[in-house]
């Protein structure tokens, strides 16, 4: 029902379309100089949709309509780079609350200063995953730290990874028996928001050797499927990346990529700007950015797998 909906709502778009090229030409054909007005701004809409959905036709990966989960981890730097997560956070759900997108925090370790250690948050609508997709990697932050006594200039890494959430749970099927369910308390504020069970969800892959962990919601059940939800995603990627791996190094091109390699980088000190290293996109407009205009790099890197420059 889901993915029909999806593709109503695509086929709607197309449709609208045509009628609108169906009307500007019957305006066109009255050859009445005082619709110009109406006529150019018709045209103008509609070429706004072509480039619209010029850009969506760049979503041609499998997984690029579906929903999508986005993790972020602290990297080195301590606590800047625990606030640089939880900044990087707020960019992204400001991000997705601009788009339309739904999202909902599935799993939330804070700082013990400040900030968050990591986050995963799901990200549901149209071409969620798609959008996200370029923002996998390293994103490297320098600014002054506001948590250094001098003042001094840090440099903070945080690792964001995203995850096709899979619908159909055949495409990564999991044996009950290979997993390991542990139940705990949930971390939190303390007085009457204290959790007094054991609502919080482990669940370690013993194959694999992957641990995932959810404790927002207050019922153990629902933190358990949206671990199994999150758990699936992992493996769905660990299944790809090795095939990607092995179809790599056959062709002879395999590299593995490290985590120091930065995608990104956000410069607040001694100058502003944000650039990315992949398609040496850059602006700067930081505070912009942070806020969550970050379309203008997915599109920059969109465009740069297929060739083209924005």
């Amino acid at each position: 029902m889901k993915r029909l909906s999806n593709l109503k709502e695509e086929i709607g778009v197309w449709v609208t379309m045509q009628q609108n090229v169906t009307d500007i030409l019957d305006l066109a054909r009255l050859e009445d100089e005082s619709l110009r007005s109406d006529l150019e701004r018709e045209i103008t809409i509609l070429e706004s949709e072509i480039d619209e959905r010029q850009f969506y036709a760049m979503f041609s990966g499998k997984y690029d309509p579906g929903d999508a989960l986005l993790a972020i981890h602290a990297g080195a730097g301590g606590t800047d780079s625990q606030d640089w997560t939880e900044m990087l956070q707020r960019m992204y759900l400001r991000w997705a609350e601009g788009k339309g997108f739904d999202t909902e925090v599935l799993d939330l370790s804070p700082g013990e200063e400040a900030g968050i250690k990591s986050v995963t948050i799901a990200v549901n609508g149209l071409y969620a995953f798609g959008h996200l997709r370029p923002e996998k990697g390293v994103h490297r932050l320098v600014r002054l730290s506001p948590f250094d006594a001098a003042h001094r200039r840090h440099t903070s890494f945080a690792l964001v990874e995203v995850l096709p959430q899979v619908e159909d749970n055949t495409a990564i099927e999991i044996d009950p028996g290979e997993l390991r369910i542990d139940t705990f308390r949930s971390a939190g504020a303390g007085g009457q928001n204290v959790q007094k069970n054991d609502t919080a969800v482990r669940i370690t892959h013993i194959p694999t050797g992957i641990v995932v962990t959810c404790q927002n919601e207050r019922s153990q059940s629902q933190n358990k499927e949206n671990a199994l939800r999150v758990l699936r995603a992992r493996l769905l990627e660990l299944k790809q990346r090795e095939q990607e791996e092995h179809l790599a190094q056959l062709k002879g091109e395999f590299q593995k990529v490290e985590w120091g390699s930065q995608i990104r980088s956000y410069v607040l000190h001694p100058y502003q700007m944000v650039k990315d290293h992949r398609t040496g996109y850059e602006t700067g407009n930081t505070q912009a950015v942070l806020d969550g205009d970050i379309n203008s790099f997915i599109e920059a890197y969109l465009r740069a797998q297929i060739g083209e420059k924005i």
